[in-house]
Formats: C-alpha cells, structure tokens, sequence
C-alpha cells in the first residue's frame, strides 16, 4: 500500500511512520508542516527507507494536497494532522479552527476529488482515516462509566470542540458523497518523542532539571493512558481492516489520576537517577498544585471492546511498563528532548497537560 500520512512528525504520527516502514512493506508519504510539535528528528531511523518520502506543507494548501495526490496516487490516508494542546487552545482558539476544521475540510475536498477518479477496484479499496481524540465525548462524572463509540458529543475547550467539528466533517463527507471513510477516537497517548509540554515528559524532564512539577487543581482528574506505539499498531490494524463508516475507541485500559501519574514518575525517578539535582532531597518534593484551567475535565474512560471483538486489537503495555519504558527513553534520549527545548520553549510558563 501507499499511505499519505498528515502530521507524520509529530508524537503520534511519527510512531505510526515508524511502526508501518519497521514492520511493513508499504510505502509512507508523511505531510508535515513542521510547527512546533513536528520535529523530524523523531523520524531519523526511517528517514533513509526507499519507501518514506517527505512533504511540508499546510493541510489547509489545497493547491498542495491536489498535487500530493495526484503525484503520489496513494491507496489510502491517515489523517492525524492537528493543533492538539488545551491549553494552547484556550489561550488561542484560531489556530485550531484553522488547522482541525479547515484543514480537515481541505483534506476531505482534495481526498474526495482524487477518490472520483480512481478505477472501480481502486475507488472501493481506497480508505480515509480520520484520527481523533475521547475529548470529543466531554467527561465522565461516575467511576464505573465508559466513552463507547455511541456516546454523545460533549467538548469542553476550543481544541475538543475543534476536533469534534472535524469527526462530523469526515462523517458527512462518507454519508453524502460516499467517501470510504474511518473514524477512531483514542485516549491519552505517551511514550518516546512526546513534546516536552504534555504531562508526562513535562514531569520527567522538570524533575530532572529540579523544577517545579505543577498539577492542575487538586491532581484528581483521570485519564486512560495509552502507549503510543500500542497506538500506532491499532492505527495500522483499523486503516488495513477497518470497516467503512464505523467509529473505532482505542483505549489503553490503565485509567490513573493525574497525580498518581506524576508520584510514579517521582518513584522511578528516585530508582534510575538517585543522583539529585542540587537542594532536591526527594523529586515528590517538587511536586506544587496550581490553578485549575477553565472547563478541565475530570475523568476519561475508553470502552476498547469493538476493536478488539471485531479487529483483534489490544494493547501490549500496561501503564506500569509502558511508563517504564518511556522514562529510560527520555533518560537514553536527551539529545532529542535537549534539542527540541533549546531556544524555543520557556518550560517555566508550560502547564502540564491532562486531556
């Protein structure tokens, strides 16, 4: 297969690169615009394969998107190209209605126009992924509920909604002109090449450094972690299997609040790295509650049953080796994660990220 990829540098998109030139024979087209979170170091070991090529470009270019279609005749797309920080949505919005809303709209209308063309054979085995967020469904207020692929739309900030205005885009563009498309909605993803401002990595890297680690309110919110590269198999598992119009929850069964969360980061800290940053006696020490953002939500939960009854897809990695792995990465790494934080980023003014 030929795969056009969007957003293939960035933390998730650069897995599912990663997983498909790795373990498959297809070729991957990633289409990346290369802001902030796009960094194609994240892709130095599949940079040299014959089958990866290479693209910058905006989604929202719709001269470009023609032309990569035509160009490169792709036999299907994942589309995972977005704004995807709350926080950054809160304090500027347009952004994402741009890229989550118009790019997606774009992509669709350029999909669509090159779809029209193909030969029967090609036109029923085309597909268009559409990757999406359990942001869209709001919040759970019990402990026992689950997001399924039924659940109604709820978003609670700009990005949320943003991404909940793309799903129904894709949905509308498979009911009314027939486009073979597939929508899957994922919970909280980590794992290697996470951008230093999401929660995760934000805590590894400030207690390494003997920053302040800030948890938003009281740390109580939860979230169902997902490892990216558990991820990244389900992606390849649902655009090659994956039946058109259906939804897909990828989930990774290991709900934990926030502040579990970062007091296991603390503990495997103090087991890999004993050796302190100066006037640090404990890393749980470092460890300060801020002010809640407006409109967080409290609890998100995946109910994963549909892609595992009907594609055979489960996650590998428990949140307890997974978190494991993805610190003695960031330890491992540092020439990845020092360079994507020198000169761009003031961490002192990041806000971890919980959704």
């Amino acid at each position: 297969m030929k795969l056009l990829i969007t957003g293939g540098a960035g933390f998730i998109g650069s897995a599912v690169v990663r997983y498909i030139i790795d373990n498959t024979q297809d070729e991957v087209i990633n289409v990346d615009k290369l802001t902030y979170a796009g960094n194609l170091e994240s892709l130095t070991e599949v940079a040299k394969s014959k089958r990866y090529f290479f693209e910058q470009a905006d989604i929202c270019d719709a001269a470009e998107m023609k032309r990569f279609f035509e160009h490169y005749q792709p036999d299907a797309v994942m589309h995972l190209a977005a704004e995807s920080h709350v926080d950054r949505s809160i304090d500027g919005p347009a952004a994402f209605i741009e890229t989550n809303i118009i790019g997606t709209y774009t992509l669709l209308e350029a999909a669509r126009s090159y779809w029209n063309q193909l030969d029967n054979e090609r036109k029923s085995a085309f597909r268009f992924h559409h990757i999406s967020t359990d942001e869209v469904y709001g919040d759970l207020e019990g402990t026992d509920d689950l997001f399924t692929e039924e659940t109604s739309y709820e978003p609670s900030s700009p990005y949320s909604a943003s991404k909940a205005s793309s799903d129904h885009l894709v949905r509308a563009w498979q009911r009314t002109y027939g486009l073979p498309t597939i929508v899957t909605n994922c919970s909280n993803n980590y794992g290697p090449y996470h951008f230093p401002e999401k929660l995760i990595p934000l805590m590894i890297l400030n207690a390494l450094d003997g920053k302040s680690l800030p948890v938003y309110g009281d740390g109580k919110q939860v979230r169902d972690w997902l490892y990216v590269e558990d991820h990244a198999r389900a992606l390849y598992k649902v655009v090659t299997e994956g039946k058109v119009g259906e939804t897909y929850n990828i989930g990774g069964h290991n709900e934990k609040a926030n502040i579990d969360v970062v007091h296991i980061i603390c503990e495997l800290l103090e087991e890999l790295v004993p050796t302190k940053p100066c006037g640090v006696n404990n890393y749980q020490d470092l460890i300060t509650y801020v002010k809640d953002r407006p409109g967080h939500d409290v609890r998100y939960a995946i109910d994963a049953t549909k892609i595992e009854r009907d594609l055979g897809w489960k996650p590998e990695e428990t949140f307890e080796s997974g978190i494991r792995k993805t610190v003695e990465w960031y330890l491992n790494n540092q020439q990845w994660w020092k360079r994507v934080l020198d000169g761009s980023y003031n961490r002192e003014r990041l806000g971890n990220h919980s959704g």
